[in-house]
């Protein structure tokens, strides 16, 4: 089944934003449900700021451990502009983005952790 705007079928049904701005909940139409953390969400950003125009391009994003959610507003019936408390906002969370980092947040998480160690930065 295609989305109302005939793309994915990763539609999502509801983004909740915890009480202290750090976690993102994003339920989807099949039942599937991720709790994604704010410092996850800003540190793999979609954004050129930080994925770059190319993977040799993209950044290690360190010291984000405590960053909050300060605004969510939606972008079309596509996506999702998340503001963070460091001014960042210029990623666009497309729904199959935001179901991806769900499904695969432990090995991105643990990947992450592992560029922050080689290159001698600090969550």
């Amino acid at each position: 089944m295609n989305a109302p705007d005939g793309g994915s079928a990763n539609w999502p049904t509801e983004l909740k934003l915890d009480k202290d701005k750090r976690v993102l909940t994003v339920s989807f139409d099949d039942g599937a449900q991720f709790a994604l953390p704010a410092e996850l969400l800003r540190v793999l950003s979609p954004s050129a700021e930080v994925q770059g125009h190319s993977p040799e391009q993209r950044v290690t994003v360190p010291g984000k451990q405590n960053v909050r959610i300060v605004q969510l507003e939606p972008v079309g019936t596509y996506a999702v502009r998340i503001t963070f408390d460091d001014g960042h906002n210029t990623g666009l969370y497309m729904w199959d983005y935001l179901r991806d980092l769900g499904v695969n947040q432990e090995a991105r998480f643990r990947d992450y952790l592992t560029e922050l160690a080689d290159k001698g930065l600090s969550r």
